[in-house]
């Protein structure tokens, strides 16, 4: 007598196979047969049979009727031999509604044994096991025999599966969506708030890549990362537009300084859109909500005895008619004798300067020489607020979490001892002084500057509710106040800005967290517009290299406790071996291969087929946990490191896991659990780059079908069975390592 099973790689195969391996472990020692072009059947020297189950029955001796077998052979059969796992599942629903009674006890009998053979491959991985089709299930499971007779089923049945259809269906758990807070944020209740500031960038240049870390890209990256988290964020900048250098600049390029400031917000504004910085609001401080609110703030440190006025001889130049800034007088340095000098530090030898000092003083506008002249102005008295301050200062450094270095300047400024500091200044560009006599003065922009925050966040209300930014800047029981900025900004922020709220005697929103980073160098050096040394904003997108790179690098060697240089030689490394050969290496990996082999759809899963799923879960919550408190912290590079770290992570588990072809035909379950598990990693990978690269998450968004998954404490799987993904993309392109030396040259300065 010879035994012929399957040879076809199908659901239908997997049943007959285990059908007959279960009659000859149990029934008849025989050997089951798997030639080439064999069909199935039993022969023996007097006939032949071809119906797996009349063979198992004829083995067994055992011809009674079942109404369960019966079934199995007119409803569950249609199901597995359409070779779609969903399909069979559904027919043997309806099977189970069809059937009047289950099997009372698993016994090792010919009607069990064709039923339990039908339903393997849709029940081992179910997680229905309360049901009591699952129950007599498990149980059959461990007679005796049947372990072995699984095994020999699975050794000689290479199932190979019709990949379900890809019809762009979406099947994700909503529960961790990022919340979209719309054009008109306002703080909650019950809520965590975040008000985001990044100091304003002064109107008359174009920002270099330092000042683009510094400040806006830094405040960026935290408000992507607080909104991912679904905290209740705004973040406002704009551009700093009054004061001396305005007006010198625009008597440089012979435009009034309005048409000056409207050149240059535009200037700013395309080259944070093109860097990808994402505020609520861009404005700029020349409006009269600037006015409007500053004055006020001035009027009221008058009302409670908080100015002064004191007259001091200033350098005039005669021939335009205006005081001059002391980085606006040239002249030879005393110390050295470097013959361009400026007014406040000579750049040669470093020391500070008085302007009075230099020697052939110059008017930097049109080499006049300048002239002595007294002026009287206003003095905000600091010395009398500082007590006070010091107490804000080290309570709200301490509860902030303050970076290192913006507490060792403030506290140095406040060890020396505060004097009165002027903040008036005679110019005709600026916020008036609304003092009888000062018809001819502004307020200095450093007084002035600050203020901006406040009527920036104004300017983003005066369409909707004009006085709600008061709910942002009057509610400090409930809002916290993030502020970004190169360390040269830090006194400002946390002396002058405060003391003038706090001398207001009004109730304010103070400095919660301040930020400060050091000086980004270029290759060794300063950036220098003109010298031509340095990449600013406008040529970054001249390379041809994506936001998004420029966004990780700069996040990268972002200067948080020293200064930091950019270097090309490092810009294509990283680009080349963390962003392409390990994120960009993990993402194309699982995609392609799901494409291939499973169309793209998520196939049905259990965790429980991954071998050490449990460890690599504790692994990736781990990391997530890390990566949190690092950015709670503002600790953004080391943050970023974490956040790649994840992916590395996921390269290791398809490397433990061995995801490949022997994988998926020879240990189908645990293919599909490892890709959807993949995928699910991908998508959370996605939203912990976002705040860096949130061009990247949009695209891996757009490969996986998905809305953006918010930044979650734990790994969750909220890519469900049957949600189908999209296209491969590659996410990064290698750059060649030729373009070093000419974007060297290119951005190294021009020789004289």
């Amino acid at each position: 007598m010879q035994l012929f099973g399957s040879t076809s790689s199908s659901l239908w195969a997997l049943s007959t196979n285990l059908k007959f391996a279960l009659a000859t472990k149990v029934f008849a020692p025989l050997t089951i047969n798997t030639e080439p072009d064999s069909v199935v059947q039993l022969k023996d020297k007097d006939f032949e049979l071809f119906e797996p189950n009349a063979i198992v029955r004829y083995l067994a001796d055992d011809f009674e009727d079942d109404s369960l077998v019966n079934a199995e052979q007119t409803i569950l059969y249609r199901g597995i031999k359409l070779n779609k796992k969903e399909k069979a599942v559904a027919a043997l629903q309806e099977m189970i509604n069809c059937a009047t009674k289950w099997y009372a006890k698993a016994e090792v009998t010919a009607h069990q044994v064709i039923v339990f053979a039908s339903v393997y491959a849709i029940l081992k991985d179910s997680e229905d096991t309360d049901s009591e089709v699952y129950q007599w299930f498990n149980q059959f499971k461990q007679l005796p025999k049947v372990q072995d007779a699984i095994a020999l089923a699975l050794l000689i049945t290479k199932v190979e599966r019709t990949p379900e259809t890809n019809t762009g269906v979406r099947r994700v758990k909503l529960d961790h969506k990022v919340r979209v807070l719309g054009n008109n944020i306002l703080p909650k209740e019950g809520e965590r708030n975040i008000l985001i500031t990044s100091a304003l960038p002064y109107v008359n240049n174009v920002p270099h890549l330092g000042n683009v870390v510094g400040s806006v890209l830094s405040a960026d990256i935290y408000s992507r990362y607080a909104k991912n988290r679904n905290y209740n964020v705004l973040f406002v900048c704009g551009t700093d537009e009054y004061g001396t250098a305005t007006e010198t600049k625009a008597l440089e390029e012979k435009v009034t300084p309005r048409q000056l400031c409207d050149k240059y917000n535009k200037i700013h504004k395309d080259v944070y859109d093109w860097f990808d910085i994402n505020f609520d609001y861009f404005g700029r401080t020349s409006t009269p909500q600037q006015t409007e609110i500053a004055q006020d703030i001035f009027n009221k440190l008058h009302q409670h005895g908080y100015l002064e006025e004191q007259t001091n001889e200033q350098l005039y130049c005669e021939t335009h008619n205006a005081f001059l800034a002391d980085r606006f007088v040239e002249g030879t340095c005393p110390k050295c004798g470097y013959e361009d000098a400026r007014g406040d530090q000579c750049d040669k030898c470093g020391n500070l300067l008085d302007p009075f000092e230099l020697i052939n003083p110059r008017c930097k506008v049109d080499d006049s020489t300048p002239v002595k002249k007294e002026s009287t102005h206003i003095y905000l008295k600091l010395n009398e607020l500082e007590p006070e301050l010091k107490e804000w200062v080290a309570e709200a450094s301490e509860r902030g979490h303050w970076s290192k270095n913006s507490k060792t300047i403030t506290n140095s400024w406040l060890k020396q001892g505060l004097e009165p500091r002027c903040i008036t200044r005679d110019l005709v560009w600026g916020t008036p002084v609304p003092l009888e006599g000062y018809e001819k003065k502004v307020l200095y922009v450093w007084f002035d500057a600050c203020i901006g925050y406040v009527s920036i966040t104004a300017n983003y209300f005066k369409d909707k509710n004009p006085n709600d930014w008061e709910k942002w800047w009057r509610n400090p029981e409930n809002v916290e106040l993030y502020q970004f900025m190169g360390k040269d900004n830090v006194p400002f922020h946390t002396v002058v800005f405060p003391s003038s709220l706090i001398g207001t005697r009004d109730k304010w929103t103070k400095l919660h967290h301040l930020n400060t980073t050091e000086y980004l160098q270029y290759e060794g050096g300063k950036f220098s517009k003109s010298r031509g040394v340095g990449v600013f904003g406008n040529s970054a997108k001249d390379t041809g290299v994506p936001a998004s790179v420029w966004r990780y690098y700069l996040a990268s060697v972002r200067p948080e406790t020293s200064d930091s240089h950019f270097s090309w030689d490092e810009f294509v490394t990283k680009n080349n071996s963390e962003l392409l050969a390990n994120l960009g290496n993990f993402v194309n990996r699982v995609v392609k291969f799901a494409i291939a082999k499973y169309n793209g759809v998520v196939p049905e899963f259990n965790t429980k087929n991954i071998k050490g799923y449990e460890e690599f879960e504790s692994d990736v919550n781990a990391i997530l946990n890390n990566y949190n408190d690092q950015m709670e912290q503002v600790n953004m590079r080391r943050g970023l490191e974490i956040a790649m770290s994840l992916s590395s992570r996921g390269n290791l588990f398809l490397q433990d896991n061995k995801l490949d072809n022997s994988l998926y035909s020879n240990f189908p379950e645990v293919s599909d659990a490892v890709v959807a598990v993949a995928l699910n990693l991908i998508y959370l990978v996605g939203a912990v780059i976002s705040p860096f690269m949130p061009e990247t998450r949009d695209q891996i968004d757009e490969i996986l079908n998905t809305p953006s998954l918010s930044i979650t404490d734990k790994f969750v799987l909220p890519l469900e069975p049957g949600h189908c993904i999209g296209k491969a993309q590659y996410l990064f392109k290698r750059i060649d390592e030729k373009k070093i030396e000419e974007w060297r040259a290119k951005y190294g300065g021009q020789k004289k």
